[in-house]
């Protein structure tokens, strides 16, 4: 079976389309990397080098310091798919920033989008 073509496409291709979309919303690139990093355990610089450099998504996430253990805590649908229900390791991490980062879009409070206990 074929690779997802999602994999090999940079992680700065990704990161400049999630910035365009939640400045529409009037959010802004702060927010987007804050969520990144809470979910991949990069630090900004970490995060920085890895957009210069177009590492793949697939290598992104193979590199990253540590997946949040809150992580299995985001649920909802992205792309008609419930991200919970999503089998492919790499695949459901690359929806849980999606959803991360439509979650900023919408307006959602950081606490509630970092998964944050009251």
């Amino acid at each position: 079976m074929a690779e997802h073509r999602i994999y090999g496409m940079s992680l700065g291709s990704m990161h400049q389309l999630y910035v365009n979309k939640v400045e529409r919303k009037g959010r802004t690139r702060d927010e987007v990397d804050q969520v990144i990093a809470w979910l991949t355990g990069y630090d900004r610089e970490g995060l920085n080098r890895a957009i210069d450099a177009g590492v793949s998504l697939r290598d992104f996430f193979a590199e990253a310091p540590g997946m949040n253990a809150s992580a299995h805590l985001i649920t909802g649908v992205i792309c008609g798919v419930r991200v919970e229900d999503i089998e492919d390791p790499l695949m459901q991490q690359i929806r849980w920033m999606d959803k991360l980062v439509d979650e900023v879009a919408r307006g959602k409070n950081m606490a509630s989008i970092l998964r944050t206990p009251a």
